[in-house]
């Protein structure tokens, strides 16, 4: 069940000698110094040139006027391709009188005022001509708020002039570009045809993306781009799936058609055509670069930190930016991270502002993300300015500094050289970039909406409008460029393509896209419960628990942590007994690590754990300096301990690390939540993504959750994770056996060693679930809730059931059943009134459901006439609900309750009465 972890005690010893030695480099991030994951980026040195000072100096005033363009043009721009909003503002900062010009006045000299390159411009009059055309037309910007002085300066050179590379766009370019929307196009024509019920949320208005999308890609490609993550909403999408991204039309009217986008071979639910992805590789001059699409659901912007994640997983595969040896290489160097939105979802989703402040934290930093917000000027109904506070749906890049370009999608040249902007400023600082697409929704929200109900004057404007490929593809014609004759053939030979996609729809085999590249070897779990070798040799084990108590010669360790936790645990392991919660932990990180895997733990203070329990990073007392002692581990096949503590975020630190999970299947990815019910921040992703991400599109994956659960005196918010939330969130079956291919398991566990088998089983299994574990916090020092080093030993697995290990079968009359802390409890009360005739089982699986487990250990006990749930949760929370019909409907026995009465909340707090329900909660169960 695994490979190459057995070595023999005396190559453990000489590792154990050699250890300090090859570790005094160890990872630290206090006081900037590189670690795993994270390298300090490199502060530029730098100065404006001081020609350029001078000039600014003796030209203030014209100075201070430039500037006012460049802080305020934005807002008389025209790049709203229906004139919406366009002309409403008036701009006093822009009146040159105020500076002490006229119009008339000469210009001395531009040099280091502007960036342009005309020597046409003569006088203030000419200029303002210019600095119109640049700042208040068809593209604007607003970059001003960038602090660092060397970006702001670059930005503004590279911007001034990109009006003057419209001159460089060939006219194999122009057709291209007018092809390429002219087919995009089709796609709607041909729906409105063939399919005009159908919802598809089409393109319509937003055709001009297409340059954005050839654009990045050529780019990427003819840079040494390997791989383009992108996170992409529904609006246009099938329309870029056919005609920019090789999507065969015939899958997608397969599904119209009510037939599977799978093969017959999966189990899936599957969903809506607007959800589909794509994975494909694209040529440009020799030069390939990969772009992943990622299915997303319906809430929009919870797609942005998986495709984060997701790229971060590939960065580390490819060992791009911190990943490599090389400190000069960045990341984003192999791997980009491409984000759409719509502009109501990007300015009222919360989401976004996590990831914003996540981007470029330590263990979270991707090299920057090129964002473009598709703005139709609209939500379902609701006009922009009615659907934030802000002016632009962009706002939120201001908080970060990042850039953001304005440009009106009825220029489709416009929009490429705006993107080569966008990807020249990526590659150049490793940021965040936005670009603000203004396009319109020529059809309702979709397709069978009527937008002039709510929108009457907007949409006259946008009916009256001419197609943007239409009025391209006519100025081509009108220059010379293309023939109508050309125009009609490219329309029609689309039409047909899709026209003959549509018939063989039907009969049409979709292709394999599950399971392959780094998932080959890969299944679907099976049908029943399977049992998993996850042991491994104590001489090994104890060799890796020693090397997750390292620290360098002369580090200044805290003299309670030596005593408390260092020299605990190393009497722990040479004792071989009273294994602890986070010693087995490491035990479990350690060696899936020395079998090559990595191994990457997040949540907000992870790092110590919330109940200092685990000290996965170890401070100098007196240099910041931190310790991540499982990265000096050495004798295996080098796998790598990322601990990433996260921004205080549930929703986006969550998706993150499920795109973490979703990319590379021999990673271990655990995401701790600080309390279990914190995880209520992260609901979206855990219903959009974790518990049906599979059923939905074939996307596995072994995303670990850790939810500290337990009644313990600390009220509502710190109490509960809400097991039932998530019970009732899987398709274990009430009335037949659950087997591996339940959505997702429920453990419940009681000792370490289960803990460290159901981590390791994550990566053995040749599948992949996600698994919520309700941890523990008071077990965490308990000492009855320790294992002993025979537990962790080959041949022992994760254990569904725990039988009862002190009640004489033959004396037992009453079974009483249970699930994590809450054993120790019960077994406590039994012990302590010497009660012989109850025995205690534990179910450490909640689902998949042990039903035979359970079937094995209730024959044990042939006198047995009661059995009974106890929780400490209250009867309407817990696992009661959930473990009711499947123990009487499979086990056929009835079952009552024991535990709290029904509540509002999960907890009370009132200590006395919290005394109170803790005595009866352990000892009711007895009574009945």
């Amino acid at each position: 069940m695994y490979r190459n972890l057995i070595k023999s005690v005396q190559i453990h010893n000489k590792f154990v000698k050699q250890l300090k030695v090859f570790t005094y480099a160890a990872s630290a991030y206090h006081n900037e110094s590189s670690y795993y994951g994270y390298r300090p980026k490199v502060k530029r040195e730098w100065k404006i040139p001081q020609n350029y000072l001078s000039a600014r100096s003796a030209n203030a005033n014209l100075n201070a006027w430039i500037n006012a363009y460049r802080l305020h043009g934005h807002r008389i721009a025209t790049v709203d391709p229906i004139k919406w909003l366009d002309g409403k503002e008036e701009v006093p900062e822009l009146e040159f009188s105020r500076y002490g010009l006229n119009e008339s006045q000469e210009l001395t000299t531009l040099e280091g005022l502007v960036s342009f390159s005309d020597s046409t411009l003569q006088t203030v009059g000419d200029l303002k001509k210019k600095l119109a055309e640049t700042y208040c037309g068809n593209v604007s910007a607003e970059f001003a708020y960038i602090e660092d002085e060397f970006e702001r300066e670059w930005f503004m050179e590279n911007y001034e002039k990109l009006l003057e590379e419209k001159a460089f766009v060939t006219n194999e370019e122009k057709r291209d570009l007018a092809k390429t929307m002219l087919q995009y196009q089709e796609f709607d024509r041909f729906m409105n045809a063939k399919l005009p019920a159908i919802k598809r949320y089409g393109g319509e208005g937003a055709e001009a993306m297409v340059a954005f999308f050839k654009t990045l890609l050529k780019n990427a490609a003819l840079d040494d781009v390997s791989m383009i993550v992108l996170g992409m909403p529904h609006r246009g999408k099938l329309n870029a799936l056919v005609s920019l991204f090789r999507h065969r039309p015939a899958r997608i009217f397969r599904k119209y058609k009510g037939l599977p986008e799978f093969r017959d071979d999966v189990k899936a639910m599957m969903d809506i055509t607007n959800h589909f992805s794509v994975s494909e590789d694209y040529e440009f001059d020799g030069k390939t670069v990969h772009l992943s699409m990622l299915a997303n659901p319906s809430h929009l912007e919870a797609i942005n930190p998986v495709s984060m994640g997701k790229t971060r997983s590939k960065q580390q595969s490819l060992r791009d930016g911190a990943f490599n040896d090389d400190q000069e290489k960045l990341f984003g160097t192999d791997v980009i991270n491409v984000q759409l939105h719509g502009d109501a979802a990007l300015a009222g989703q919360g989401v976004n502002q996590e990831c914003a402040m996540m981007t470029y934290t330590p263990n979270f930093d991707i090299g920057g993300t090129i964002h473009m917000a598709v703005n139709n000027q609209i939500g379902y109904t609701t006009p922009g300015d009615r659907g934030r506070s802000s002016r632009y749906c962009t706002d939120i890049a201001k908080s970060y500094n990042a850039p953001v370009i304005h440009v009106n999608s009825d220029d489709p040249e416009l929009v490429g050289l705006v993107t080569k902007l966008a990807f020249k400023y990526q590659r150049m600082f490793r940021k965040d970039i936005f670009i603000d697409f203004n396009c319109f929704r020529r059809m309702g929200h979709n397709e069978v909406d009527d937008p002039t109900v709510t929108n009457p004057c907007m949409y006259k404007l946008i009916r009256d409008k001419k197609t943007i490929p239409d009025l391209y593809a006519q100025k081509l014609v009108d220059e010379g460029i293309m023939t109508a004759e050309e125009v009609q053939k490219i329309c029609k030979e689309q039409f047909d393509y899709f026209a003959a996609e549509m018939q063989i729809a039907e009969s049409f085999v979709p292709e394999e896209s599950y399971f392959q590249k780094q998932w080959e070897g890969f299944i679907q779990a099976p049908s029943d419960i399977t049992i998993w070798d996850t042991g491994v040799s104590w001489d090994l084990l104890s060799f890796i628990g020693r090397s997750s108590v390292y620290y360098p010669p002369n580090f200044n360790i805290h003299p309670h942590i030596k005593k408390t936790f260092i020299n605990a645990r190393i009497k722990r392991l040479v004792e071989g007994n009273a294994i602890d919660w986070a010693t087995a932990e490491a035990l479990a990180f350690g060696s899936l690590m020395y079998q090559g895997h990595n191994v990457r733990l997040s949540g907000e203070d992870v790092g110590r754990g919330t109940f200092a329990q685990r000290h996965a990073m170890l401070i100098d007392q007196e240099t910041n300096e931190v310790c991540v002692p499982l990265n000096t581990l050495k004798g295996g096949l080098g796998g790598k301990y990322e601990v990433a503590n996260s921004i205080l975020s549930e929703e986006a630190v969550l998706g993150f690390e499920y795109g973490m999970s979703i990319d590379n299947p021999n990673n271990l990815v655990i995401w701790e939540s600080q309390f279990g019910d914190f995880y209520n921040g992260a609901q979206i992703i855990f219903d959009q993504f974790i518990a049906s991400g599979e059923t939905k599109w074939m996307t596995c994956s072994g995303l670990v959750m850790l939810l500290p659960h337990g009644m313990d005196g600390m009220a509502s918010e710190h109490s509960s994770c809400r097991m039932e939330r998530f019970l009732q969130m899987t398709d274990s079956k009430e009335t037949s056996p659950d087997g591996d291919d339940v959505n997702f398991n429920v453990i419940y566990p009681t000792t370490p060693a289960q803990y460290f088998h159901a981590l390791r089983r994550q990566i053995i299994r040749n599948f992949r679930k996600p698994l919520v574990v309700v941890g523990p916090k008071t077990l965490l020092r308990m000492s009855e809730a320790t294992s002993t080093f025979q537990d962790f030993q080959p041949g022992m697995h994760f254990m569904n059931v725990l039988p009862d290990t002190i009640a004489n079968p033959k004396n037992v009359k009453k079974v009483i059943f249970c699930s994590g802390k809450h054993y120790y409890a019960l077994n406590n009360e039994r012990i302590s009134k010497n009660i012989e005739n109850v025995a205690i089982i534990r179910i450490e699986s909640l689902c998949p459901f042990p039903v035979h487990d359970i079937q094995v250990e209730l024959a044990k006990y042939k006198n047995a006439t009661v059995c009974i749930w106890s929780q400490e949760e209250h009867r309407n929370m817990g696992a009661w609900n959930f473990i009711q019909p499947r123990f009487e409907n499979m086990c056929g026995r009835r079952i009552k309750y024991s535990g709290r009465k029904e509540a509002g909340t999960p907890a009370v707090g009132i200590g006395k009465v919290h005394a109170q329900e803790v005595v009866y909660v352990a000892s009711h169960p007895f009574s009945i």
